[in-house]
């Protein structure tokens, strides 16, 4: 019998396909050979550079997530205070506010930063099926309509409002009128606020489900208290529309804001390790 070097021969063309495949494929490792197929240490291929890029767009998410909300807190502390229902107080309040235009701009920048943080995060869950495919582009597409709300609010209120309030405290005879025009902003925030907190509350709720689903080594109270913070916002949006800016609205931004900060710092915690979701 004529011998044929390896190369030429059915099982050895085989194997130089596979190995040039394996190689022509970035961060894949190599295939198991002939002899390899019935060890049981071997195992199918993994792409090390896609879990280490996943890996790193979850720390980038989380500290997004949690440096936006903490700056929120702080800049929302310069936001003019008092009975924000008491109109004829809180409007003479706005209209004498120095910094309002700047605490409103710098509270769109902050909540764009946690918007971004949810987008990325979903972008970085590990989609196994299709199911959790579709859960993180709703949760990305809900962050995103919550912004654009929230754009909208920050100009009714941040624009809207200081105009009018400034036009009622200076008119003279039409001064019921002017005062009539600043409630009339006032109640078109309410709608606003109410709807952001809608959109916002329900993108919480789905990127809760997603990272049950996706990243089952996650402890499952982040996404219990992810959850939670969405249903916050769930009723604070149902509190604004109703009935304005009251103590209950207030005790409800407050639940949101600790929540949110509980689930987000976790969050950070957890993924300063790349091995955990791996």
């Amino acid at each position: 019998m004529t011998w044929l070097p390896e190369e030429l021969t059915g099982a050895g063309r085989a194997r130089s396909l596979r190995q040039s495949t394996a190689a022509q494929i970035g961060g894949i490792t190599s295939l198991p050979s002939d002899n390899d197929e019935g060890d049981p240490t071997m195992t199918t291929a993994t792409s090390v550079p896609g879990t280490a890029l996943a890996g790193a767009s979850l720390r980038l998410a989380a500290r997004l997530l949690l440096a936006g909300q903490v700056l929120f807190i702080l800049i929302t502390q310069f936001h003019a205070g008092g009975d924000a229902n008491d109109h004829q107080s809180i409007f003479a309040r706005y209209a004498h506010s120095g910094d309002w235009k700047g605490v409103h701009a710098l509270q769109f920048l902050t909540v764009a930063i946690i918007v971004a943080g949810l987008v990325i995060l979903c972008a970085a869950l590990d989609a196994r099926t299709p199911t959790s495919v579709a859960v993180a582009r709703v949760g990305a597409v809900l962050a995103v309509v919550s912004l654009a709300l929230y754009g909208v609010l920050q100009a009714v209120d941040g624009i809207g409002n200081k105009q009018v309030d400034h036009a009622w405290t200076t008119a003279g005879a039409d001064k019921s009128a002017r005062f009539a025009s600043a409630e009339a902003m006032r109640w078109l925030e309410w709608g606003m606020s109410s709807y952001h907190a809608y959109a916002m509350g329900l993108a919480l709720l789905v990127v809760a489900a997603g990272v049950a689903g996706a990243m089952p080594t996650a402890p499952r109270m982040i996404a219990a208290l992810m959850g939670l913070s969405g249903l916050a916002y769930l009723a604070e949006g149902w509190v604004a529309g109703s009935d304005g800016f009251n103590s209950a609205h207030s005790v409800l931004i407050v639940a949101s804001w600790a929540l949110s900060l509980a689930w987000m710092t976790w969050l950070v915690m957890i993924t300063r390790s790349s091995t955990r979701w791996q």
